[in-house]
């Protein structure tokens, strides 16, 4: 992407602006223009960015953690990327692994792990293995829309389901309520929990910052049918920006207890590595006059740094401003009768037979 182009306007559908360089990358595009008419002078002109999907074969699919400030230590990512497409999203600078942008490449260059109900099996039936709770489709999610081409997620779930083994949900894809057949059998024995992402409840803003994101009546109307069906749901405020979503924060906690949310929390803004760039072009396009107050907020919040990853303060941040965030979700989480979801129960689990190249003899 040449830096011409940056920021200059929104992509319609997507939720960075450009592509920004990985912290990785070797080299960078810069656009030059040798009077044909190359560069877009406006890049509402420019051809939009097409969705394009790798599959891939994982080696193995369980990731491990031992993070004092996220409830589960394994999860299960199906996708990489995430057509989502939330500006905001903390996975972003993951793509520089893979030598991509964590800008545009981030929700438009996607990654299938096809195998990955395979590689689950292998994995579960282990002799070694202890079972705990699985994330499923943490750092990119599980529900974004090209799991109804690939059904990676719904494959994964019926895995789980076979084996008794609890799963954990983290998503802001209505898509979920598809698989309501398999989560209302397993909330039975205490083996799933969902919490829906909810940043805002105004549909023009939402369909600025996550494009591609289920809209926020729909997230409400998903909730309220799992809840219905006996799933144990709650609601993550998330993320919590000062000067553009902060002041829903009660509103959308409302909300979500009206739709059957029994348990709630929040994370502040969090701009890890190229995010910060990612999100600051952002700002200057959809609120140029509140860029400056903003990062100002955002610092005084994470000790005069754009961001703070310090575990404790990474998610809630610091200060005068963090604290008073901190009382009015308390405030709101006790006025509405919030408490904790049931735990996952892990003592059911049974580990599926390991695949064996001479298949089954009985």
């Amino acid at each position: 992407m040449d830096d011409a182009r940056k920021a200059q306007a929104p992509i319609k559908g997507r939720g960075a602006a450009s592509y920004v360089s990985g912290r990785y990358a070797v080299t960078e595009a810069v656009g030059v223009d040798d009077g044909w008419g190359s560069v877009y002078e406006d890049l509402a002109e420019a051809p939009r960015p097409k969705t394009e999907v790798t599959e891939e074969r994982a080696r193995s699919v369980v990731s491990r953690n031992d993070s004092p400030d996220v409830g589960f230590s394994q999860s299960i990512n199906p996708y990489r990327g995430c057509e989502h497409g939330c500006v905001y999203c903390f996975a972003r600078p993951s793509h520089a692994y893979l030598e991509l942008s964590p800008g545009l490449d981030f929700e438009t260059r996607l990654f299938a792990k096809t195998n990955a109900v395979e590689r689950l099996r292998v994995e579960l039936a282990r002799r070694g293995y202890r079972p705990s709770p699985i994330a499923l489709g943490i750092n990119t999610d599980a529900y974004q829309p090209i799991e109804r081409r690939y059904a990676i997620t719904r494959g994964l779930l019926e895995l789980l389901a076979e084996c008794r083994h609890p799963v954990s949900f983290v998503t802001k894809g209505a898509m979920i309520e598809r698989d309501i057949d398999l989560l209302s059998s397993m909330a039975r024995d205490r083996l799933v929990s969902v919490y829906f992402s909810i940043t805002t409840l105004d549909n023009r803003l939402a369909s600025r910052m996550e494009p591609r994101a289920s809209a926020p009546h729909a997230k409400l109307r998903a909730m309220r049918a799992l809840a219905d069906a006996g799933v144990p749901v709650g609601v993550m405020v998330a993320p919590v920006v000062p000067m553009i979503t902060d002041s829903e924060l009660e509103r959308i906690l409302e909300a979500a207890h009206a739709h059957g949310a029994r348990a709630a929390g929040y994370v502040l803004l969090r701009l890890p590595h190229e995010l910060k760039q990612v999100w600051r072009e952002w700002l200057e396009l959809h609120y140029p006059e509140r860029a400056t107050h903003v990062m100002s907020l955002l610092r005084q919040m994470h000790g005069g740094r754009d961001y703070d990853a310090a575990f404790g303060r990474r998610m809630r941040g610091e200060g005068p401003f963090a604290d008073l965030i901190a009382q009015r979700f308390a405030k709101a989480h006790k006025r509405l009768g919030f408490g904790r979801l049931p735990p996952l129960d892990s003592s059911r689990f049974v580990a599926p037979r390991a695949p064996s190249p001479q298949g089954e003899l009985f």
